[in-house]
């Protein structure tokens, strides 16, 4: 990782967002906004940092690729070596769609059979087609909430991965914005 990247993962690290051209000048030590823009296009040539829709810098690759050293047995133990099998971006593990996907904190218990935990990070992508069955970020009745996307006799509803949270069926309106990719928790 080469200093710029370096500065620059530091900074969206402490301030939660990608810095201005005047606070690149500041960053990197540069007099001129052409010399960050010539380092940006180097940047975004190498797929570290990139443009969306509307000409704002998005970090790409911005912490580099981590190395895959191989399997761990989650059964029984077995024998193993430690050995180079790839190198990934967690980025392009987590992230299909970057225009479309955001994370939002975890509050309550209602998924925990799921796997999901108060103060987790979900990773969720906006769709408009999502399918029975996925966890989603719906809006129901005026309230947000996540959970299972359920089909009833009655149409849509909504369900709980946590068996003391009873089904959840809209009185006027269900719309579901987003579906949920990953869970994201540190220890």
């Amino acid at each position: 990782m080469t200093d710029h990247q370096q500065a620059l993962a530091h900074f969206y690290r402490s301030h939660k967002r990608m810095p201005s051209y005047s606070e690149l000048m500041r960053l990197w030590g540069y007099k001129t906004k052409s010399a960050v823009d010539y380092t940006l296009r180097k940047l975004t040539r190498e797929g570290v940092v990139g443009k969306d829709k509307q000409g704002c810098i998005v970090p790409k690759k911005l912490y580099g690729e981590v190395r895959v050293l191989g399997i761990v047995e989650a059964g029984w133990p077995s024998p193993a070596e430690e050995e180079l099998v790839d190198t990934m971006s967690l980025d392009e593990y987590l992230i299909e769609n970057k225009e479309a996907t955001y994370l939002l904190r975890v509050k309550g218990d209602s998924m925990v059979d799921a796997g999901i935990q108060q103060g987790d990070l979900v990773i969720v992508e906006r769709t408009n087609s999502p399918k029975v069955g996925r966890i989603v970020i719906a809006e129901v009745d005026g309230e947000w909430t996540m959970k299972y996307l359920r089909q009833g006799k009655n149409g849509l509803y909504l369900e709980a991965a946590n068996s003391a949270y009873k089904p959840i069926y809209p009185k006027e309106d269900l719309k579901v914005v987003a579906v949920v990719k990953g869970v994201i928790r540190k220890y």
